[in-house]
């Protein structure tokens, strides 16, 4: 089958519990390449423990998360092993925190920061290390003069800018994101929104978003999931779901912010 047709990520009646907590309840989504998914919800309804399932990071308690890999062809991500997870997370997808210090290291220079990916992925050429991190620093609109600054030199929109630039640096196939704009001002967030969509689009690079925000849902999501207590309640495309929602909680989510 051509990959255009094949889903990179899918999910089967995936649960997750915590304790007598249900986070996710029987979720089955489908992701294809270059579309970008995003989940919204209020807090607790469980997109962000579904993120980290999706991503790897949290084991389910039952379901299964298949990822169609560049070589391998479809696996599920808990029946290989946990180095073959980590390689798959260096290479064939990124993770971009809520907090830009969460997915950094601060301890070590911005250049330093996008180039330890490309060295993870065999790239062992210093010339050629430092000049990719300057290419992609320009790319996320940070000045390459500041190459060999600590992150925690920089405003936080620079540390998120940074965070984006070191996660698509090795041009993976699939992006999480976790709140990616939630901690910034209101004017650094269009700003950072305005890039991730370019980028997203430019690379053609699949992408799940995990948000509250309806807008930020709007502007980068192709398709949206709403959920609501650890079960969505309602899929579709974005603006079909947002204009013309049919849940009465998406109803509410949507009434809430015309409302604010």
């Amino acid at each position: 089958m051509n990959e255009i047709m094949t889903p990179l990520l899918r999910t089967e009646n995936l649960v997750k519990r915590f304790g007598t907590q249900i986070a996710c309840d029987r979720v089955n989504l489908t992701l294809y390449p270059g579309e970008v998914l995003g989940i919204v919800g209020e807090s607790g309804s469980g997109k962000t423990t579904l993120l980290n399932c999706l991503a790897g990071r949290i084991a389910p308690d039952a379901g299964r998360v298949l990822f169609s890999t560049r070589h391998e062809g479809v696996v599920d991500l808990f029946e290989i092993s946990e180095a073959r997870r980590r390689l798959l997370s260096r290479t064939d997808w990124g993770y971009v925190h809520q907090s830009a210090r969460d997915g950094l290291r601060s301890d070590v220079s911005a250049g330093a920061n996008v180039g330890e990916r490309l060295m993870a992925t065999g790239a062992r050429h210093y010339g050629n290390i430092r000049s990719e991190a300057k290419e992609w620093l320009s790319r996320v609109e940070i000045d390459t003069a500041r190459i060999d600054d600590l992150p925690r030199d920089f405003s936080g929109g620079m540390q998120q800018r940074l965070q984006i630039a070191r996660n698509l640096v090795t041009k993976p196939r699939l992006v999480f994101m976790d709140e990616p704009t939630a901690s910034l001002d209101v004017s650094v967030q269009a700003r950072l929104l305005d890039l991730l969509r370019q980028l997203v689009s430019r690379l053609q690079v699949a992408a799940v978003i995990v948000t509250h925000d309806l807008a930020v849902a709007r502007l980068l999501a192709h398709r949206l999931m709403v959920m609501r207590q650890g079960q969505v309640v309602e899929e579709g495309l974005t603006d079909q779901v947002l204009d013309d929602p049919q849940h009465p909680y998406t109803q509410l989510l949507v009434s809430s912010v015309l409302q604010a």
